[in-house]
């Protein structure tokens, strides 16, 4: 059925009860990196190590301040009128070797009062177990690239559906991890920042899936009966789409490049226990051009295809932008798992970027176009947006009608995808509450509805105009006035 792509309302009224939020990272906005029992993870280990590996060897040892200062975000998470909050916990500080050998009570204390504080005022948090942020004591024994792991972070959800779950009804196993496989462990640009170029992505991400589909049984059968949460995992996608529509050979790249992207882990989670066919043969031919043995994307035992299988339950990505895509034959047979696919994936050169120097161009209508592609191809799922955000550069003004202008599109856009197309959007999460620590780019792209002063020790915040606007799409639940 086609949809007509034009809206006629004078306003834009979203569905009842639907989920307006913003989301945080404990590592971006937490700092406290070693108070109170708390153990190191890898990110305090990358950054302490300089090497310029972040911009200007900035660290979170601070950042935001949030550990010791709740208050001051909930302050803002009730200015906003928002429904839902969706962070993350530290790992290390409730469990500083990342084992239940030893917890962390201070870490507990700590989260226990932000759930209760926003259940308080009437704010659903949405709980994410591991945002990029590994105790370094589990690196050490190989992180990511050991099986060993899977049942180190089921013990792990277990103990956090145990202490919290009785509050906490909408979980995030893993935050994004196929970001996570390619810039920690195929490109080391992530720590522990060692490249295992065309091997590593394959290898960890076929731990986290199984990590998380163990973790989503242990909910289903220990504590979904009594606690009556879901649980499922964010994964990162931009929508790609063929950069001559009329060429097959386009169309099939971008294909390709939507299967890397977003169905490798989509399709054994949502479908059936396996990777996408397409990537399966790709991989499996540029190996044995390459003089291995075997394909370099490992294989689902059965059992654990069966285990995989239909272990999630709401489908969240975080949608920033679109590329473009043409079929490029990788002829030098280079060891990347981009280049497996043989596509070129480029931006229009016509698209606005949102900050000089950023990766982020605008382009609403992608969001539409990811939406309605899950909608097809993952049977109809609950769909949350679970980031969207738009960077600017430091010192940032605090009128950014440039971003507020990206959001609005993005709420038309989403608008669209539920009236016009039956997408079953049940929630938005805007990226970030506050300006953080933005990984890599440290403190030089701010992403925050509200402005940090990171020079004062105090680290005040303050609404950008884009939080006020945003905060009346909250209380009336949708755009009012022209559009």
């Amino acid at each position: 059925m086609a949809f007509s792509s034009t809206l006629n309302h004078e306003e834009l009224t979203f569905p009842e009860g639907f989920c307006w939020g913003a989301a945080t990272a404990a590592y971006q906005i937490e700092g406290g990196w070693d108070a109170d029992g708390k153990g190191p993870n890898v990110w305090d280990t990358f950054t302490h190590q300089g090497g310029d590996r972040v911009f200007r060897n900035q660290t979170a040892d601070v950042a935001c301040g949030s550990y010791a200062r709740w208050e001051e975000d909930l302050k803002c998470i009730k200015q906003l009128g928002l429904t839902h909050y969706r962070f993350s916990l530290s790992w290390s500080r409730l469990l500083p070797d990342g084992t239940t050998g030893f917890i962390n009570q201070k870490g507990i204390d700590y989260y226990n009062k932000m759930i209760d504080d926003l259940l308080a005022n009437g704010v659903i948090p949405m709980v994410t177990l591991y945002h990029f942020d590994l105790p370094q004591h589990l690196e050490d024994q190989g992180g990511w690239k050991t099986g060993a792991i899977v049942e180190v972070f089921d013990a792990y959800a277990q103990f956090c559906f145990g202490t919290f779950g009785d509050r906490v009804k909408l979980w995030i196993t893993i935050n994004e991890p196929n970001v996570l496989a390619f810039f920690a462990y195929e490109k080391g640009k992530f720590p522990p920042g060692i490249p295992n170029p065309g091997t590593g992505a394959y290898q960890t991400a076929h731990n986290m899936i199984k990590a998380h589909a163990k973790a989503w049984h242990s909910y289903d059968s220990l504590f979904r009966k009594k606690q009556n949460g879901q649980v499922s995992l964010a994964i990162f996608s931009p929508w790609v789409a063929p950069a001559d529509p009329a060429s097959v050979t386009d169309q099939e790249a971008a294909k390709r490049a939507m299967a890397l992207a977003l169905d490798l882990f989509a399709k054994p989670i949502f479908i059936d226990g396996d990777y996408p066919a397409v990537l399966k043969s790709q991989v499996a031919a540029m190996s044995k051009k390459q003089g291995f043995l075997s394909s370099r994307l490992p294989e689902f035992t059965e059992e654990e295809k069966r285990m995989i299988k239909g272990s999630a339950d709401f489908f969240a990505v975080q949608y920033y932008t679109t590329r473009l895509a043409k079929h490029h034959e990788n002829s030098e047979g280079e060891l990347n798992c981009l280049k497996d696919i043989n596509v070129e994936i480029f931006p229009d050169p016509s698209w606005q970027v949102s900050q000089q120097g950023s990766w982020i161009h605008v382009v609403p209508w992608g969001i539409r176009e990811l939406l309605k592609y899950i909608k097809d191809t993952y049977n109809n799922p609950v769909i949350y947006i679970t980031e969207n955000g738009f960077p600017q550069g430091d010192p940032a003004p605090l009128d950014d009608t440039q971003r507020w202008e990206y959001f609005r599109q993005m709420i038309q856009e989403l608008y669209k995808a539920i009236h016009l197309d039956e997408v079953n959007l049940q929630g938005y999460y805007v990226w970030s509450l506050l300006d953080n620590f933005e990984w890599t780019d440290g403190y030089s792209f701010r992403f925050g509805l509200y402005y940090v002063d990171f020079d004062n020790p105090a680290l005040p915040r303050f609404p950008y105009k884009s939080a006020m606007e945003y905060a009346k799409v909250i209380q009336n639940n949708g755009i009012k006035g022209p559009l």
